[in-house]
């Protein structure tokens, strides 16, 4: 397989925990962001949207989106399994990951930043108030649902799932704005967790091959 990705993309970020949580192997084939890589010939023929991450099959079929991406890396290689195997955990755990990939992402992914700034005319600053604000707001929302869970070592249950995948990329971005995470112990738990398995270390940013911190 081949993954094509961006160090710094939170989305890519999940497919590559996704990948390491299953011992998959694969080919890291970069696609700078802010170079606008994504919007070349060369990319525009692999992903219609210019969006990353894109998963190339060892058959050559193209994936993109990374939940579904993570869904059908778990149909696939259902060990370890990355969604609980009950209906209703299933539920609560796409719930949790959806919190992150749907309320919080969309806000301050690169492109939304940018239009901001370049069309907006809004100020540095007040674009990182913006991002801060957004993902602190997502992520209370996302200790409160945590809250009303069984205790856990991860974000459900004691092993990593969909949840896990979406939380630690968006930490991390969270990290580099400054984002205030006091007070979210279940949140900041989980993630603490994560980091400790090798997997999510694998997969981390600093860890690839284009990584440029």
């Amino acid at each position: 397989m081949q993954l094509h990705n961006y160090f710094r993309s939170s989305a890519s970020f999940r497919v590559r925990i996704a990948l390491e949580l299953k011992g998959l192997a694969y080919d890291y084939l970069p696609v700078h962001l802010p170079r606008g890589e994504h919007k070349q010939e060369k990319y525009a023929a692999v992903s219609a949207s210019q969006l990353v991450p894109t998963l190339a099959l060892d058959d050559g079929q193209l994936l993109s989106q990374s939940m579904a991406i993570i869904e059908y890396l778990d149909e696939t290689h259902p060990n370890p399994p990355l969604l609980p195997r009950d209906p209703i955990g299933r539920a609560r755990v796409r719930s949790l990951a959806q919190l992150i990939a749907c309320e919080i992402h969309p806000l301050n992914n690169l492109r939304v930043l940018k239009y901001l700034v370049r069309d907006l005319k809004v100020e540095e600053e007040d674009k990182n108030t913006w991002y801060r604000h957004w993902v602190r707001t997502g992520l209370e929302m996302f200790e409160r649902e945590l809250q009303q869970l069984p205790a856990g070592k991860y974000s459900f249950g004691d092993t990593p799932t969909l949840a896990d995948c979406c939380l630690v990329p968006q930490i991390f971005n969270g990290q580099r704005f400054d984002v205030d995470f006091s007070g979210l112990p279940r949140t900041m738990g989980a993630f603490e967790n994560c980091m400790q398995h090798p997997a999510f270390q694998k997969a981390q940013p600093s860890a690839c091959p284009d990584n440029e911190a």
